[in-house]
This record gives C-alpha cells, structure tokens and sequence, in this order.
C-alpha cells in the first residue's frame, strides 16, 4: 500500500446546510464555482469535470459520485490523479450557519506539485463557492 496525503480545507458558511447542499449538487450552481460538468447526486452516476485544456492536460476530470446523504456529505472520486483519488465535502451545522470540510484524497508521494495545485485550487473554488451559496435565495 502506498502512502498517500490528503487535502484538507473547512469554511464556515453564513448560511443553512440546505443551501450549501444545493450548490454542491445542482449542476447549474456546480458550474459556476468549479467548471462546467454533467454531475446529478446519484451514486454511481458517471460524469465529468471540463475546463479549457492546457499542455498536457486534456481539460477532463473523470468522476464518479460515491456517495450522496443530502445535506451532509458529497463523494465522488476524481479521476486526474488515478485510482484511490477521492473527494468529499461534509457539511455540519453550526450556530449560525454550516462548517463545510473538503477532503481531497489519494495524493502520492510522488505527487507534490498535485497536492499544491488542488491546495491552490481548491482554495480558489471554495471561495467562489462562497460567493454563489451567498447569491442564492
């Protein structure tokens, strides 16, 4: 077995799970924070991440959702850095609002520059997450 490093980020949200949740899981609203994609919270449903390609990387994130408990945790795994790869937000309330963690799993030894570039990206994300789960009604 292969030691692997795992990424980890929480925010707290001014907002109920609900909303959090549905930023996660609705297409739409996924597009707006992360990239374009064909994700529905269905375990098992199969579907892709897509961004403007850049050398050598076609633009494509492979996904498969894992596991979908509404309102409190989001799985799917990513299909960049290969098998054991995973993803995971978690969402806890909390007074005045929801403590989101985001597990990105599955980082190998070999895999330094990865583990920077999801560290630097997921920061990124979240923050654009915060401001599309601010902007719904």
């Amino acid at each position: 077995m292969t030691d692997t490093r795992t990424l980890v980020i929480e925010r707290r949200f001014a907002h109920p799970p609900e909303k959090v949740w549905r930023a996660l899981t609705e297409g739409s609203l996924v597009k707006e924070w992360l990239m374009e994609n064909d994700f529905q919270p269905v375990v098992g449903h199969r579907f892709n991440f897509r961004a403007k390609p850049v050398p050598n990387w076609n633009g494509v994130i492979d996904c498969e959702v894992l596991i979908v408990e509404p309102n409190k945790k989001l799985s799917y795994t990513w299909g960049t850095l290969g098998l054991g790869s995973e993803v995971v937000f978690t969402l806890v309330p909390a007074e005045g609002g929801t403590l989101l963690r985001m597990e990105h799993s599955g980082f190998g030894a070999d895999q330094e520059n990865a583990y920077k570039g999801a560290n630097y990206g997921w920061q990124r994300f979240l923050g654009n997450l915060e401001r599309v789960v601010a902007g719904l009604q």
